[in-house]
């Protein structure tokens, strides 16, 4: 084979290439039950069950990574080591932080929830309560724990780019493996972020989009992470959500009408300035 020749590059090519990169702040996330009773014992403990809010408080994620496991062979009379392939080997886990709100601490009492489901802890079950010092663990059986996570990667004009095509990495027997700890200080005020590692067998990329089309609005969820991660733009983010929940409510107690939509406008400006001088 001859070796490839050199050649000239016009302008407008190098731009399409160079001058379009792929950025980190536009992907989404979809954390998946697990099959079985698992909704009705997260309901039980107190967790929530919204997946569509859990999956908007995704802050970070990564894409995965694998490689390629090789036997060397070197007695072929050769001179040369061969490596021949026999097994696909994959990250044993993928971290993911979610926001923390202020309420119920939603991110945090889900995944613990998982965890317990797995091991079976309760205050109030077949084994005893977790409370008794004799309390003895009884894990369930992995199939009734396995759930599945979709990681979206997209960019911000995938509505207006009809040749963009999202890349789903889709993971199969997912479930959470470890809850990292949590630093609290009476010091400088930051928010608060849980990381959870989700285990999983394997990872395929997934052509057909997975759930990514029908769940929620990806430029809305872009314009949030986006927004997010820039200097002083999460002030932007909870004080423009706690203004229009005030506003909301204000306008619907009155009733609509002129005079609900005038004062409910109003005290939405007001609290949301109000909540970023916070910051």
């Amino acid at each position: 084979m001859a070796p490839a020749q050199p050649r000239s590059r016009s302008l407008s090519e190098v731009k399409a290439s160079l001058l379009n990169p792929s950025t980190t702040s536009h992907f989404q996330v979809m954390v998946g039950q697990p099959s079985g009773n698992f909704r009705q014992f997260i309901s039980a403990v107190g967790a929530f069950t919204d997946q569509d809010r859990l999956n908007m408080m995704c802050c970070e994620a990564a894409l995965p990574g694998s490689q390629l496991a090789t036997s060397e062979l070197t007695d072929d009379f050769s001179g040369v080591t061969e490596r021949h392939v026999y097994r696909r080997i994959y990250d044993d886990r993928i971290d993911i932080t979610f926001y923390t709100d202020a309420e119920q601490y939603l991110p945090i009492r889900y995944f613990e929830a998982w965890m317990n489901y797995i091991t079976n802890e309760s205050t109030s079950g077949p084994q005893g309560s977790v409370k008794d010092p004799n309390f003895y663990y009884r894990m369930k059986f992995p199939n009734s724990y396995k759930g599945s996570l979709e990681i979206t990667k997209f960019e911000k004009n995938l509505n207006s780019n009809k040749s963009a095509k999202p890349l789903t990495y889709s993971f199969v027997n997912c479930y959470p493996l470890a809850i990292a700890s949590m630093p609290v200080s009476y010091e400088a005020s930051s928010l608060l972020k849980c990381t959870v590692s989700m285990t999983y067998s394997r990872y395929f990329i997934d052509e057909g989009l997975g759930g990514f089309a029908g769940f929620l609005d990806p430029i809305k969820q872009s314009l949030f992470n986006g927004e997010a991660f820039t200097p002083g733009g999460i002030s932007n983010v909870v004080a423009r959500a706690a203004g229009n929940s005030v506003g909301n409510t204000i306008q619907q107690r009155l009733g609509g009408g002129l005079v609900g939509g005038f004062l409910g406008n109003a005290a939405r400006g007001e609290v949301t300035r109000r909540v970023r001088n916070l910051f």
